[in-house]
């Protein structure tokens, strides 16, 4: 029956012009991790209220004018992520290895008299870069379903239309493939697979990251006030590739073997965010500070194709199909964040930081000309939800060496669902020396979590749980003048 629709087909270019943006997107730019240096990450994140370190630029800008000399410090990074994935019973591990830049950057501290300028002692200025998250994974998924399969999917999406309307990179890959087709009453279709049982895969291999570009002011009043403001200037690049199969391994379905779908996206853009922060030091012991972060608007750019291969063992024929190459332009817009933190400083022996970090990810969304998002923010609104992040970070003193821990616990964006509880967790140390002008720090980040998705919507199909475990170990070098 395809041979009736192929004059239909003749010069149609079916592309979805959102097909790659939604919910997701969202969440993968409003998460951000604690990069930057190694003293930084060996603390959790967690020095809000002390300030006196670069990476602080991007969270309380105050803790610019902690600085009283001119600092320049470097930060690269071994990233290693492990996914364990389990698809009915069915379990698989994948892992990958990155090295990246964590930071770079320069402060300068520039001194002012008293009596010139009515107590402010110090105006400083900061430009750097910090790495604010890391997408390199590899996952791996398997296992036997007896109940759905991917094609259903493209029937559902097929019956009633014609040809000419399907998605150019899915459902219309299964048209030309011959994994759907019309039964002997026009635009009703039927699939390949007669009954199910078929073996499920999918691999995923991502890469990328978030950073931040950082331009920074701040002064000290006394030694009591810390004020500062950063322009923050976001880089993000994202890429996937991913390849989803079906095999008929035990060859009880007639008329099918296999077949495989394999789906590549290259996201890459640009945003702005401005943050501002204080530091307030009461007492000698005591130093509380507030920062608030404006929402990046990130304006990034999609390319994205698909492809189709399919084994219909029948016939003993193989039919490959590709995809145009599709390309969209639209905005994320990512929450603003609220910080609080408490600092206490145990003379020149050790330090102690505890911060809350308030961000409502339902706030996120979508934007395009013309807008095309309207569905997808109504899924951000009802799918997503305000939540706390906790850093708790300490330093103890023993000249000159610094030795660090920290514990940082980042709450769900799930409102409800699988993922209600799908808490973060990073457990950090790390060890300091500094000798004159000279300082060299290491760092070791461990951190967990557990989320469940699915490999197509299909309400009687069962979730994989990916449980996620990564580790960065840093070093930082740099020099005081």
């Amino acid at each position: 029956m395809k041979k009736l629709f192929l004059i239909m087909c003749v010069g149609a270019v079916c592309v979805n012009t959102a097909s790659s943006q939604n919910d997701i997107d969202a969440m993968r730019y409003s998460q951000i991790t604690f990069g930057g240096t190694s003293r930084f990450a060996s603390m959790a994140g967690s020095m809000g209220a002390l300030g006196g370190d670069i990476s602080t630029l991007s969270f309380n800008p105050a803790g610019v004018g902690v600085f009283r000399k001119t600092e320049i410090s470097i930060s690269p990074s071994l990233f290693s992520q492990t996914t364990n994935s389990t698809f009915n019973g069915t379990s698989s591990m994948d892992r990958k290895l990155n090295v990246n830049l964590g930071n770079i950057g320069l402060v300068g501290a520039i001194h002012l008299k008293d009596d010139k300028n009515g107590g402010w002692q110090y105006f400083n200025f900061g430009i750097g870069y910090n790495r604010t998250n890391n997408f390199n994974n590899n996952i791996s998924i398997q296992g036997d379903n007896k109940t759905s399969s991917l094609l259903d999917t493209y029937v559902a999406a097929a019956n009633g239309n014609n040809p000419t309307s399907f998605d150019g990179f899915s459902t219309d890959l299964a048209w030309q493939t011959y994994l759907i087709d019309t039964t002997t009453v026009p635009l009703v279709y039927r699939q390949a697979i007669s009954h199910y049982g078929e073996t499920q895969k999918k691999t995923v291999s991502s890469s990328g990251s978030m950073g931040e570009t950082v331009i920074s002011v701040g002064t000290n009043y006394r030694s009591k006030l810390f004020l500062g403001a950063t322009l923050g200037i976001v880089n993000a690049r994202y890429t996937e590739a991913s390849e989803y199969n079906e095999v008929d391994t035990q060859d009880t379905i007639a008329g099918f073997k296999s077949f495989s779908f394999k789906q590549n996206l290259t996201t890459q853009g640009r945003g702005f965010n401005f943050k501002v922060g204080v530091i307030v030091k009461p007492i000698d012991w005591l130093n509380i500070g507030v920062a608030v972060h404006t929402p990046t608007v990130l304006k990034l750019k999609d390319v994205y194709t698909s492809s189709m291969f399919a084994d219909l063992d029948a016939t003993r024929d193989t039919f490959t199909y590709f995809s145009p190459s599709g390309s969209f332009n639209y905005k994320i817009t990512t929450p603003f964040r609220a910080i609080g933190s408490l600092g206490f400083v145990i003379k020149k022996i050790a330090l102690l930081n505890v911060e809350y970090e308030y961000v409502d990810y339902s706030y996120a969304q979508l934007n395009s000309t013309p807008n095309v998002f309207s569905d997808v923010n109504t899924v951000i609104r009802s799918k997503y939800t305000s939540t706390g992040n906790i850093r708790i970070g300490g330093e103890i003193r023993y000249d000159p060496f610094a030795f660090r821990v920290g514990y940082a616990l980042y709450g769900s964006p799930f409102k409800s669902g699988d993922n209600k509880n799908a808490q973060r967790t990073s457990i950090t140390t790390g060890v300091g020396y500094r000798y004159k002008h000279f300082f060299m720090d290491l760092a070791y980040v461990h951190t967990f979590y557990s989320e469940k998705n699915y490999l197509y919507d299909s309400p009687i199909l069962d979730a994989v749980t990916n449980d996620y475990t990564n580790s960065s170990f840093m070093t930082t070098v740099g020099i005081k003048f």
